[in-house]
């Protein structure tokens, strides 16, 4: 790690804790900085708080009030997830404070080579695949992950070192609160349309999306699906070399799918069938990884290694368990209609039973109507239920059931099932109704079918 950077010995406001706040406060502080920390949770139970307090930082909970921040104060590093509308963000605005996230502070600090993944779905199995990958390249000693995987940028990169490669999941979130953010190799999945709560238009979206690569040089690598005209267009505002990846056409350069088999540069790879995880989206995972491993000249021997023994990561079209001939899968991480359409089209002709419902953003589900007409029963539940139910109507499902709750949910979806049916959790909405996090809905979920198996 870099002994300094240009956020070192300043003055800075961390607003917002949870796991990337807290490990930000602390590296900023071991940098010197003159660190304080707003949480708008009370400090009762707070545990992140009361740890930083106890080791002398300044730590206000309770408020996020504007007037907690003022000239004096450098940089603002804010929660990714806290809206720019926040009143504290728009006061620093005005401030002419810069307001950035943890990603921009971590890696001012790392000296360890860096691969950034962004999209709107499959990051975190694409980072996850390109991390199993690295672990054998010849270019690397340790190949480490982090991000919005779950793990704070600011932890790994104390323990990685020049020798070592970062592999970061990053999140339209995070990406938009960058300035010198400058991965090596960038790697753009895919782009739908999500988050516009938060970004308002699809534009800013994108915008905050190619902050991936704004930074990056001729000397850099920009991984990009090629599968969409405006993807292809996207790709000519990098600078960096682009090496695309398409599993529908043929491709002078990078990985693509010809005859259902893998290609790397006219070089067959492997079968597809030979992947472990189902569903096309994760064909187009595997060549994303494939292109970022290609270029840190891991053989295929271990390219192939990986992609036929990963099994998936976790709330991400997960196999649960087998019983009384259903299969069942943990879809928690699916909270928009673009995630369940790709986990609906994972299991092919499979007959389904769908589980389904979660936080109401105020969006329709007729763009989930056509991938709906492959499933033979839903269970639906939460504040978007009668929503769906009109989508599941239109989609002709015939065994439409409402309950209250995922714990209801599970044995209900087993009831209405039959053997050889995929009992799939895909929610089509966010967890925040019932749940604090996907995690927690899909953890539930795993739970009550382990619960269900015994009693079966």
């Amino acid at each position: 790690m870099k002994a300094e950077s240009k956020y070192s010995n300043k003055k800075i406001l961390v607003l917002g804790l949870a796991k990337s706040g807290f490990a930000v406060a602390k590296l900023l502080n071991k940098m010197n900085s003159d660190v304080t920390v707003v949480d708008s949770n009370p400090l009762e139970g707070n545990k992140e708080a009361k740890e930083l307090m106890d080791q002398g930082f300044k730590v206000i909970t309770g408020s996020n009030d504007a007037s907690l921040v003022d000239e004096s104060f450098d940089y603002v590093v804010k929660n990714p997830g806290i809206f720019y509308s926040n009143e504290l963000i728009q006061h620093a605005e005005e401030l002419n404070i810069p307001v950035i996230t943890e990603p921009e502070i971590a890696y001012s600090f790392s000296d360890a080579h860096m691969v950034g993944v962004t999209g709107t779905n499959g990051k975190t199995t694409v980072t996850t695949l390109i991390k199993l990958m690295l672990e054998h390249s010849p270019k690397f000693k340790n190949s480490f992950y982090a991000g919005n995987i779950g793990i704070p940028i600011s932890e790994v990169i104390q323990k990685a070192s020049k020798d070592d490669v970062v592999v970061t999941e990053l999140s339209s979130f995070q990406l938009e609160g960058t300035i010198d953010l400058h991965p090596h190799v960038a790697v753009l999945n895919n782009i739908y349309s999500t988050h516009l709560d938060f970004h308002k238009t699809r534009a800013n979206y994108i915008k905050a999306k190619m902050h991936i690569t704004k930074n990056q040089t001729k000397d850099d690598y920009f991984i990009v699906n090629w599968n969409e005209e405006e993807w292809r267009q996207l790709a000519k505002d990098s600078k960096a070399q682009i090496v695309p990846f398409s599993d529908n056409q043929v491709l002078d350069h990078g990985a693509y799918v010809k005859n259902n088999e893998i290609y790397y540069d006219k070089e067959f790879v492997l079968n597809i069938d030979a992947i472990k995880i189902p569903g096309e989206h994760n064909v187009q995972n595997a060549l994303a990884a494939i292109n970022v491993a290609k270029l840190f000249d891991v053989k295929n021997e271990d390219i192939i290694n990986i992609l036929t023994s990963f099994k998936g990561v976790k709330h991400r079209i997960q196999f649960v368990d087998e019983f009384n001939g259903r299969r069942f899968y943990n879809d928690s991480k699916a909270t928009n209609i673009e995630a369940t359409t790709v986990a609906l089209e994972a299991f092919g002709d499979k007959p389904l039973t769908l589980i389904a419902g979660g936080l109401d953003r105020g969006n329709g589900f007729d763009e989930l109507v056509e991938p709906l007409k492959k499933v033979k029963n839903i269970i639906l539940y939460g504040e978007t239920a009668d929503k769906m139910v009109d989508a599941a109507q239109k989609a002709n499902i015939t065994n439409i059931i409402k309950v209250s709750n995922l714990a209801e949910a599970v044995p209900e979806a087993y009831r209405q099932s039959d053997k050889g049916d995929v009992v799939l959790l895909s929610p089509a909405a966010a967890s925040w109704d019932q749940f604090d996090t996907f995690e927690q809905r899909g953890d539930q979920f795993i739970e009550e079918v382990e619960g269900l198996k015994g009693e079966a």
